[in-house]
């Protein structure tokens, strides 16, 4: 590890003026009461990711992004690995994905996470509102879990090699 990196960067997104597209910002609060005795750890919450992000990515041993997901059914979490996606011309500046950051520190830093998750939670709404809907209220406990649980494991000491 450097002297700049980060263990763990959590990445947060979303507008907490749409209604189930804050949660990313709200597990980000969580995340940063929850484990605020832990230095080794980084949060960031933006409405967006941006291009930006990707040197905060390079100094960072691992990385978790949060964000909700219209495409999942309202409430459901998923936690997946992230890869960078492959390079491509132009650089989208209006938002970028999870995929894309990581391709920008490879690609800008030649720097990777050793390990890189995304928590998706399906959202209700994204209507106008400050107010989760029923399915992602509901779903909040067990976000909590899973990313103490993630951050656990991720945080545990790796054993060195024998030589």
């Amino acid at each position: 590890m450097t002297p700049n990196q980060v263990r763990l960067l959590i990445l947060a997104c979303g507008n907490t003026l749409r209604s189930d597209d804050g949660v990313g910002p709200w597990l980000a609060d969580w995340t940063e009461q929850h484990f605020s005795s832990q230095p080794e750890i980084r949060v960031i919450s933006r409405q967006q990711w941006t291009p930006d992000l990707a040197q905060d990515i390079a100094d960072s041993e691992s990385v978790l992004f949060i964000d909700c997901s219209i495409e999942s059914k309202p409430g459901d979490l998923e936690f997946t690995h992230v890869a960078p996606s492959e390079s491509r011309q132009g650089l989208a500046t209006h938002h970028q994905g999870a995929p894309e950051l990581l391709a920008l520190a490879r690609d800008l830093y030649n720097a990777q996470p050793k390990n890189a998750l995304l928590l998706t939670i399906g959202a209700g709404s994204t209507e106008l509102g400050e107010a989760f809907s029923p399915a992602v209220t509901a779903a909040l406990p067990q976000a909590c879990k899973m990313i103490d649980d993630a951050l656990v494991t991720l945080l545990r000491p790796q054993p060195r090699p024998l030589l």
